[in-house]
């Protein structure tokens, strides 16, 4: 079974981006990515040994981390919008 459907994914660009369909944005894609990270780092708590799952989510922080940079520099209130909504910073 997996852990993102369609559906999943649709509701949270609906929720992140513009419309359901709005897969492009920069915070549908942090949402995404968001939602991965913790279903990857709650995957690793049990499975410690799991290299490849390690370097992916490495490479997804990576990713998401770039997009928040990009959107930092070109509207920071959209910027902090995600950060807020998304609890990205404590």
């Amino acid at each position: 079974m997996a852990y993102l459907t369609a559906e999943k994914k649709q509701e949270l660009f609906g929720q992140y981006g513009k419309s359901n369909t709005d897969t492009g944005s920069p915070e549908s894609q942090i949402a995404l990515f968001s939602y991965r990270i913790s279903h990857l780092t709650e995957h690793l708590k049990s499975n410690k040994h799991d290299f490849g799952t390690q370097r992916a989510l490495l490479r997804l922080v990576g990713k998401r981390r770039a997009l928040l940079e990009y959107l930092k520099e070109v509207d920071i209130e959209r910027y902090r919008a995600i950060v807020k909504t998304l609890n990205l910073r404590k």
